[in-house]
């Protein structure tokens, strides 16, 4: 059994200092890896993943056992998952990517066997050719053999507002407290962890589960959030709040956002979660370079909450885990169940979404919208795959075949949008609620009727020149500098389209004394009533010119990417029970360029469809003559 380089009970606090020290750096430093500094690899062969990341020990307590011990047909089992065999079962499938674990949270001598088993499986895998990423830690322990191990551990619980732990929100997990992930203790335990996951077990990735606990009312919590209030906010400020001494302030738990305090503890939780994340991903690139870092705080969803900002968490890292085993479709004339917001958001961040997919439709969807990765499609437990793969739908293979064989439509690819719509942080988890709905809404617009735009967050207002029409939709709140940078947007020639009240409030939800951009040219900003379509108002600002427009019925979306010498108009259609047939595509090109081809392809499709086109004053336009649930239209360029 390799040597364990982790620290044991009695030595935590000889690299509290390391943690300290490494803490102390500033967090505004994005951490997520240009595309071109990634392993080569990952845009080479994209990620197909089956995953098994429970410990043993770990599914037999959860299944109710008293005493950790397998039985014999459970550790025959658990052997032939990690065996030769199981691994070729899985590649066979077109399975190039394995998560499976490394660390739960149960202690380290109760795990030391299991976190042995990786690094074997590991070495398995990679002489298979298949990458892994593994489970390092999990927001919450299980508290019962964790404290016989590490009794101090008690200090780096969460507690609620009546000083209890917190315990995970799903049913039956009173057996799991979570823990402060910046406790400078408890970070000092999982480092060394997070040094075995890299350089032992030699992980291609890191997986942090869990990742949307912020902090309570434990002691760690209150010091560092009074440390907070003192370096936001001036003491005339803080007076206002009614803090007249740091010393006793306590966090409102369970409070409403009513009034500035309130908002302030919003914004420090949501900045406690991404400062762990980005200190964790910050301490593996000292191991290694390119080591490939992902959390799991859920989907972006609907509206930003007050617990959790992906646009600035997602910084830390390459990847991020939205659970939810629900299918995509089309029901009641209505796009259900998408994941299309989860790979946007994605895209935008430069990072891959994952996702568990096992229908056709779900992989092209995947495939279209997300970042090098056709998703998780396998598990592989007790022996056995699931789903199993004589069961499957029979067009699943060809999807994942397509995914291998077609690298070449996929990596590489620069989303092209015209449109931004931002999701202003203080506006949505400070707003009203009607102002909070107004950017999904405007976000659902432009999905059902094939605008190409990209959701964006705060920080992507310095790179607003690459659009040509930014949304603002119940952007109610916006701070001096983010005005400034929409105002310089539209003076060189960017338009704005304002939905509803917009910049009425300053980013801590402080009323303005005067109107915001009324010294902007008419000509470039574009208002509308909350309740108005803002298609028409985004196809106003463009001048009907948009780069792609697609004329087609309900039911069908469409991605816009380019490569070198082309551009790529993937089409997914969600009425799978009805194929989408003579789709007009009229596409814009770049000045100067001119067609030579347009090939239409796709997993359902033996051979590559020449199509006809017609191109006149850089506008090109062709007919897609049928799509069942996915095709790319490749249009060369020279």
């Amino acid at each position: 059994m390799p040597s364990l380089r982790v620290v044991l009970p009695g030595t935590v606090k000889q690299v509290v200092f390391l943690c300290l020290c490494i803490t102390s750096v500033v967090h505004a430093e994005v951490l997520t890896l240009p595309l071109d500094q990634r392993p080569g690899w990952l845009s080479r062969d994209g990620i197909v993943m089956a995953g098994n990341w429970e410990p043993l020990l770990f599914r037999i307590y959860q299944g109710g056992s008293d005493n950790y011990t397998p039985t014999a047909e459970q550790l025959a089992a658990y052997r032939y998952e990690q065996s030769p065999e199981m691994i070729a079962q899985l590649k066979e499938l077109g399975v190039n990517f394995i998560m499976t674990h490394c660390y739960k949270g149960m202690g380290l001598e109760m795990e030391r066997e299991s976190m042995a088993d990786a690094v074997k499986f590991t070495r398995l895998c990679h002489d298979a050719g298949i990458r892994v990423g593994v489970y390092c830690y999990s927001g919450a322990f299980l508290w019962e053999p964790f404290f016989k191990e590490v009794p101090q551990a008690r200090d780096w619980l969460i507690l609620d507002k009546e000083g209890k732990p917190r315990i995970p929100e799903w049913k039956g997990s009173e057996y799991r407290y979570f823990w402060d992930r910046n406790h400078p203790d408890a970070q000092a335990f999982f480092r060394p962890i997070l040094r075995f996951a890299v350089e032992d077990i030699k992980a291609d990735l890191i997986h942090f589960d869990n990742y949307r606990a912020g902090p309570g009312s434990e002691a760690n919590s209150v010091k560092r959030f009074r440390q907070y209030l003192r370096d936001t906010f001036t003491s005339e400020r803080l007076k206002e709040m009614g803090i007249d001494d740091l010393n006793t302030v306590q966090p409102p738990l369970g409070e409403s956002l009513e009034g500035l305090f309130h908002r302030a503890w919003a914004d420090f939780s949501c900045q406690s979660l991404s400062d762990s994340y980005h200190d964790m991903s910050r301490y593996a690139r000292t191991l290694r370079k390119d080591i490939l870092m992902e959390c799991n705080p859920g989907g972006p969803g609907n509206y930003l909450r007050a617990s959790m900002d992906h646009g600035r968490q997602l910084q830390g890292g390459e990847a991020f885990w939205r659970e939810g085993h629900s299918h995509p479709g089309f029901k009641d004339g209505k796009l259900v169940h998408t994941r299309l917001r989860d790979y946007n958001v994605a895209r935008r961040m430069n990072n891959m979404a994952f996702t568990y997919n096992s229908k056709p439709l779900s992989l092209a969807e995947s495939m279209a919208f997300n970042l090098d990765c056709l998703g998780h499609i396998y598990w592989f437990q007790n022996g056995k795959i699931s789903p199993a793969p004589e069961k499957q739908d029979d067009d699943l293979a060809p999807f994942i075949r397509f995914f291998h064989k077609r690298r070449d439509l996929l990596r590489d690819a620069e989303v092209v949008a015209d449109v931004a719509v931002l999701r202003s942080f203080p506006s949505q988890v400070f707003g009203d609620w009607k102002y909070v709905r107004l950017p999904t809404r405007a976000e659902q617009i432009l999905i059902e009727n094939c605008v190409c735009f990209q959701i964006i967050y705060d920080q992507h207002l310095d790179g607003l020149k690459r659009y040509r029409v930014l949304v603002l939709a119940g952007c109610v709140a916006l701070s001096d500098k983010q005005i400034r940078q929409i105002e310089q947007y539209v003076e060189s020639g960017g338009r704005v389209c304002i939905v509803g009240p917009v910049a009425t409030h300053d980013e801590w939800m402080i009323r303005r004394d005067k109107p915001t951009f009324a010294d902007l040219p008419e000509s470039n900003v574009i208002r509308i009533p909350e309740d108005a379509n803002v298609l028409d108002s985004v196809h106003q600002a463009c001048g009907d010119e948009l780069s792609l427009s697609v004329k087609t019925e309900p039911g069908l979306c469409m991605e816009f990417t380019e490569q070198t010498g082309r551009r790529l108009v993937h089409l997914v259609n969600y009425r799978i029970d009805k194929a989408a047939k003579n789709i007009v595509i009229s596409l814009r090109l770049p000045a100067g360029r001119h067609v030579t081809n347009v090939m239409l392809a796709g997993p359902q499709r033996e051979h590559d469809l020449k199509l006809p086109f017609r191109e006149q004053a850089g506008l090109i336009t062709f007919t897609v003559p049928e799509v069942k649930i996915y095709e790319i239209a490749v249009v060369a360029m020279k």
